[in-house]
């Protein structure tokens, strides 16, 4: 690790060859670093056929279980529906401001307020500067759909949150039942081109640093959308238990992203067990505690929405499957990590028994669960800061905070995933102890090493 040069060679290409080779490098090295380049591109340990075919016997039937349970629950499609004009559920086009002109607000009748006179209220503040204010006119063209072409006026008034600009592109909603001169509205600015633009510095970043591995993590990530999109969301919709749609659109995206990103070997097996066994974790948990706290998942707009326009939908089951879901990128992160420890330290010294892999395997755990617990939680923290800006506003005591049910919702989301990812470590950790050890590939290494060829199965590469 301390020199280009030799790494590539023997001690990182043929880690486990024998106890000397890796005297140089395998006390230190090894097991902390172990490096994630080496792990990609093969088992870093060969593997027996007895054993592959124990781990096979068990993951097989797995997979075709989760196999069979799409093809039961592939939905074909979102249910067709009315729409009711109402939030994402609208007909939108694509427009764009064609002129930009100031105007009283008083000539073009912005405010929609009565003026209270008492400007210490929101209300006072708001309808005073929207009517001695300087408002804008904004001309809109439509540039999609079969109005492209025709144009509206929208009043901007000046402490509106989105201001406008000439040749901005804008989204606008289209209401075909309002009168004529209603039936446009601007409801957002178009942001494509720069969520795109941020989506290809993503792409080249990871291809960059990654190279094929990181060309394979981008290739499962559009793997993970795609059963999201087509499976997921759609078989939800359709009527199906949102928990067991999630439970098997989870099981197939760990399957693909997994095998994709780290390749078909005994140590991706047993991470795919590792995470399996504490995505169970979380679904029980989950359920346990949104039932009992009375969790409905029906807590703002958007949800009101779903159950409005799909009322068979079990909305605390959606609550659910979207704990189980978010929890598996992380998870997926941990078992591979300690997975791979436990290899390394294996190889650095193939003495080491199950128990001594697993004291030395979950020491590095720890430090791992510190840092991704305090993860997820800021994690949902700063999505939820809105919220908690306001909660503190009203001066509202923590436990009424908590008590809330929009916040409990995000500490049961918080605090059932953070368990099973505590749990994953001593499970993943446990596995890999056991399954490295149970190993035995080819006759035993007596002889020291003579060449960079190893005897045994899986594992034939010179450098």
């Amino acid at each position: 690790m301390t020199t280009s040069p030799q790494p590539p060679t023997e001690p990182v290409e043929h880690t486990g060859h024998t106890g000397h080779e890796h005297a140089p490098y395998g006390h230190v090295p090894s097991p902390s670093h172990g490096h994630s380049h080496s792990h990609s591109h093969g088992p870093a340990a060969p593997v027996s056929k007895h054993l592959r075919k124990v781990i096979a016997a068990v993951l097989i039937p797995f997979a075709t279980a989760v196999f069979i349970g799409m093809v039961i629950l592939w939905p074909g499609g979102a249910p067709a529906h009315e729409r009711t004009g109402v939030g994402f559920d609208r007909q939108t086009q694509q427009g764009k401001v064609v002129t930009l002109a100031q105007v009283d607000c008083k000539s073009v009748n912005a405010s929609q307020v009565p003026s209270t006179g008492d400007t210490s209220t929101p209300e006072g503040r708001e309808a005073q500067a929207a009517q001695t204010g300087e408002c804008k006119k904004a001309t809109i063209e439509v540039t999609g759909g079969p109005d492209k072409g025709r144009t509206f006026f929208e009043i901007v008034q000046p402490g509106a949150p989105r201001q406008l600009a000439k040749d901005q592109e804008v989204v606008v909603a289209y209401a075909p039942d309002a009168p004529r001169d209603l039936q446009y509205s601007v409801i957002d600015v178009d942001r494509k081109f720069p969520m795109a633009l941020l989506a290809g510095i993503f792409a080249i970043a990871v291809v960059v640093v990654g190279r094929m591995r990181g060309l394979f993590a981008l290739i499962a990530l559009a793997v993970s959308f795609t059963v999201l999109t087509l499976f997921i969301l759609p078989a939800i919709l359709q009527g199906s238990n949102p928990l067991l749609v999630a439970v098997i659109g989870a099981s197939a995206i760990m399957l693909i992203a997994l095998y994709m990103c780290h390749g078909l070997t005994a140590r991706t097996s047993v991470a795919v067990l590792g995470t399996l066994v504490s995505l169970l974790l979380i679904g029980l948990l989950g359920s346990w505690f949104i039932g009992w706290a009375f969790l409905s998942g029906n807590t703002d707009d958007n949800t009101g929405l779903i159950h409005g326009l799909y009322p068979e939908i079990d909305m605390s089951g959606l609550l659910l499957a979207g704990v189980i879901i978010g929890s598996l990128g992380v998870l997926d992160d941990v078992t591979v990590t300690q997975t791979s420890a436990v290899w390394e330290l294996h190889q650095a010294d193939p003495k080491m028994g199950p128990r001594a892999l697993y004291r030395a395997g979950i020491r590095i755990g720890r430090d791992h669960i510190a840092s991704v617990v305090n993860t997820l939680v800021l994690a949902y923290a700063g999505a939820a800061l809105p919220l908690l800006l306001l909660f503190s506003i009203a001066n509202s005591s923590m436990g009424s905070v908590a008590n809330s049910e929009l916040v409990a919702e995000e500490i049961v989301r918080t605090l059932v995933g953070s368990i099973g990812l505590v749990a994953s470590v001593p499970v993943t950790t446990a596995l890999a102890a056991l399954v490295v050890s149970a190993d035995r590939p080819g006759a035993p290494d007596t002889t020291p090493a003579a060449g960079p060829v190893r005897g045994g199965r899986g594992r034939r590469r010179k450098r």
